[in-house]
This record gives C-alpha cells, structure tokens and sequence, in this order.
C-alpha cells in the first residue's frame, strides 16, 4: 500500500513542480537563494520523504554549510539517499550523470534548474563539466556527491571514485564527510516497493583542502573514506574492507562521474 501511496505522492508533486521550473527556466529566472526553484525544490523532497513514510534525524547539523560553499561525499545505496539528503539541506540542484536527462519528466525538470550533465565515457565532456562545476562553488555552491559511482547492495563502504576530491581541490572548499543509515530499508537498489522507515543522516567534520595539491588526492580519498568507514563501525557495527578506499581508476578520475549529487545555490 505504502509503494502505491509514494508513488501517487511522486506522480503528483512532481509534475506541478517540473512544470514550474520549466516555466521559469525559460522566463530566465535567476537561480539562486530565495529563488523559485529553492521553494518548490525543497517542497517536493520533503514531500517525496513524507509520501514514502520516512522520518529523517540528523546528526550534526552543525556541520551543514548555510552560506559557505563546500562538497559534500555521501554514501550510496537507495534513490532515497537523495530525497532524504535534499529534504534537509537549504536549496540544492542535480549534478548527475548524463543519463539521467533522458527520464522522462524528472530530466526535464532537472534540466531546468541548471543540472550539470556529467558524459560517463567522454573523458572530454567530463573534463569540462567538471570544471564548470568547480567555478560554481568557487562562486559559492555546495555539492552532494556520491563517491562511490553508482548505487550498492550493503552499506559497507565501497573504493571511491576521485573525481569528487580532485573536484574539492580545484575549488578551494572543504569536504563534510556524509553517512546515510536506513535508506536500504526503505527501497533497496532494483526495487521499487517503498516501506516506511527512519533513515539517519550523520554529517561528519569539515576536512580542508584550501592547502592541497592535486596530488594530493589520493590521501584526500583514504581520508574521508576512513573517516566514514569508522562512523559505520562505531554507530552501527557495519566493517568495510580497508584496502578498498581508492577505486582503480588511475588516469579517469575526471571522467567517470557520481551517480547522481546535489548542489545548494
């Protein structure tokens, strides 16, 4: 009953609003704090959240950026990781991968409110919309990346990808090491049956890159991934392998993108 509900709830909420930010994409309204997209947005994932019998607790929110830009690097397991995380966060857009424009209504929505469109097999075009996203939070945008390149089955923590740090590094901002517990349980990955649950979000502390170098990426990797890895031990006796901080993706690291991110305008 639960699935039908989210889902009339999805249907619902996300037309109308899809409809609004086309309509103000081509009227060329701003994007921006205050903005019309950050009103609907933040609607339509609380609303998503809500429709699907989640209740969210956050844990050190202290650590989420109201102003100052930042990348935040989540774990991945469930399509609600992003509800959950945009129902919390101030204002947020889609950076994701480019496949995701061709869903039907949801990739023009997305579209609208200035998603970056990251080509997973075109090391180029992913070049580029990386660095257009670097000049987005130098200029004060946050992003939500989900490191670990797609979607897991567990919620031990899988090699991440180093295009999100190597990201971090070119715009000068802090990394806020993200967990997400609970998620799994409300819809695992290939399913779509949606159960009511409590999901927790632990928002870790800031780690600077202002001083590093992109060499430096790899220690940057070892360092958030350890630092999540421990959370998940601690709070929820989760063990992911050590040796499996860094993905093996030597020389591409700019060309596989996250799955799917968020940013705050």
């Amino acid at each position: 009953m639960m699935t039908f509900i989210a889902a009339l709830v999805a249907v619902l909420v996300t037309i109308p609003v899809v409809a609004i930010v086309v309509t103000a994409s081509l009227l060329h309204v701003p994007i921006g704090h205050g903005s019309i997209y950050e009103t609907v947005q933040g609607f339509w994932a609380r609303t998503m959240v809500r429709g699907g019998g989640v209740r969210v607790q956050v844990h050190g929110a202290e650590h989420i950026q109201q102003s100052a830009a930042c990348v935040y690097v989540a774990n991945h397991v469930s399509w609600f990781d992003v509800f959950c995380l945009a129902s919390v966060l101030p204002r947020w857009s889609f950076v994701a991968k480019a496949e995701l424009r061709k869903i039907p209504i949801f990739g023009r929505g997305a579209a609208g409110v200035g998603t970056i469109f990251v080509e997973r097999t075109n090391r180029r075009a992913a070049l580029q919309m990386y660095e257009a996203a670097a000049v987005r939070i130098r200029e004060g945008a946050s992003v939500v990346v989900y490191a670990e390149g797609t979607r897991g089955d567990e919620y031990a923590l899988r090699p991440f990808k180093k295009g999100p740090f190597v990201l971090a590094i070119q715009a000068g901002v802090p990394i806020i090491p993200v967990v997400i517990m609970g998620t799994r349980e409300v819809m695992r990955r290939g399913q779509w049956r949606v159960t009511p649950g409590e999901v927790h979000i632990h928002f870790l502390d800031p780690i600077p890159t202002a001083a590093l170098h992109y060499t430096d990426r790899d220690r940057l990797v070892d360092t958030v991934w350890t630092r999540m890895a421990a959370l998940l031990a601690s709070a929820y006796g989760i063990e992911s392998d050590c040796r499996n901080a860094l993905a093996a993706d030597e020389g591409s690291e700019l060309a596989t993108p996250v799955n799917v991110g968020v940013v705050t305008q």
